[in-house]
């Protein structure tokens, strides 16, 4: 018998990510080279990996509690005092998570109803919409193009004042994923200074924190910390994308309802990560600092070979993407063109739209890859847009 239109009415709503969709749509083509995926082309440090070996070694293969292990939560709540200056209970005011994306989910699903809405500064990552989707509640965009990607304090009231009390929590992303855009100290004053006076979650995702490239990083969690739920992680900061080893950082009671989602969606992170993890933010506390650098010198190519090739380009302050607007009097459709450019020179970056209708007209490209990959690869988007002419 067939049950197929029998899921949950939401599921049919969402759909795979579009940046994973297009990645494995010009996956096959001879010679691609890749600049899609947010997956830092350095190996996890070795000091990092000898911890899990030991781990291994010494039979730490068994559950452990749903917050995560004693030390790890020691160790993050060490980790965001020293760089951020914020602090948290270790016992009660971190949980370990399986990497930022199931924090973010957790986190949404404990706190939305039917009916609820979320702003978003758009473009922004896809990864939000779908998990608001299925809990029933709306996202809602507020367009940052207009003003470099910049999300103000006005933006934030208009769209209080717009959709009042509906307004369950916001959602920021900075560094931002997808334009690198990020926030100074007075700038993220100034919104926990609108947000103080309404009574909405603010989610915090700040996975790229230590991707900084112009001024250190400032959590809103300094300002605001009874609203926020802070969320990071070791996938960008110590190039440990596969370890899944993510962080919910809040109030004791706020981490006292969020728990129970995490509890049934996943029981704990993988033991043996969590120990690798303590040695990333014990003696690793600046492993990101190299790549760093590293990720300023690409930046800083892709950025100004991008603008020779006629692209407008806000450039980035964090992260490792460059979001540039096509030229015009080539095709707007971000889509058609990523694809024709991925057909015709074997390059393949992201298309705009997959960060919303605010995108479209825009591409986005990941410099977390090689420099002599990169260099070829601006080499043939030069070439294709002189063919396009």
């Amino acid at each position: 018998m067939d049950v197929t239109s029998r899921f949950n009415k939401q599921v049919y709503k969402i759909a795979v990510s579009t940046i994973r969709r297009f990645d494995e749509q010009v996956s096959d083509i001879e010679g691609i080279l890749k600049l899609t995926l947010g997956e830092p082309d350095f190996n996890t440090p070795e000091h990092v990996k000898d911890a899990a070996h030991e781990a291994i070694t010494n039979n730490f293969s068994h559950y452990t509690g749903m917050s995560g292990l004693t030390d790890v939560r020691e160790a993050a709540t060490f980790f965001v005092k020293e760089k951020y200056g914020i602090s948290y209970q270790p016992a009660s005011e971190v949980l370990v998570t399986i990497g930022a994306t199931e924090a973010i989910s957790a986190s949404l699903l404990s706190i939305l109803e039917p009916g609820d809405k979320v702003l978003m500064p758009a473009p922004i990552y896809p990864g939000y919409e779908p998990v608001i989707t299925l809990a029933q509640a709306q996202p809602v965009y507020i367009d940052t193009s207009v003003n470099d990607f910049i999300l103000t304090p006005e933006m934030i009231e208009a769209a209080m004042a717009e959709h009042g009390s509906a307004v369950k929590a916001i959602i920021l992303n900075y560094p931002s994923n997808p334009t690198g855009v990020t926030y100074n100290r007075q700038e993220v004053q100034a919104i926990a200074e609108v947000l103080k006076n309404y009574p909405v979650f603010v989610i915090s995702d700040e996975i790229y924190s230590e991707l900084t490239y112009d001024e250190p990083h400032v959590s809103i969690a300094e300002f605001i910390p009874e609203q926020t739920i802070m969320i990071n992680g070791l996938s960008k900061s110590h190039a440990m994308t596969g370890w899944r080893i993510g962080f919910i950082f809040g109030p004791a009671n706020l981490i006292a309802q969020i728990i129970k989602v995490h509890q049934y969606l996943v029981t704990a992170a993988s033991t043996i990560s969590q120990k690798a993890a303590v040695r990333a933010l014990i003696e690793g506390i600046n492993d990101a600092a190299i790549m760093k650098e590293e990720y300023r010198r690409r930046r800083d190519f892709v950025y100004q070979q991008m603008i020779e090739c006629g692209f407008t380009v806000a450039k980035p302050s964090g992260a490792f993407y460059l979001f540039a607007k096509i030229p015009t009097g080539y095709e707007q459709d971000s889509m058609k063109f990523c694809v024709a450019l991925a057909q015709e020179e074997a390059v393949a970056i992201i298309p705009g739209i997959a960060f919303g209708q605010e995108a479209e007209g825009y591409v986005r490209i990941s410099y977390a890859a090689d420099m002599d990959v990169l260099k070829e690869a601006m080499t043939r988007i030069q070439r294709y847009m002189k063919k396009h002419q």
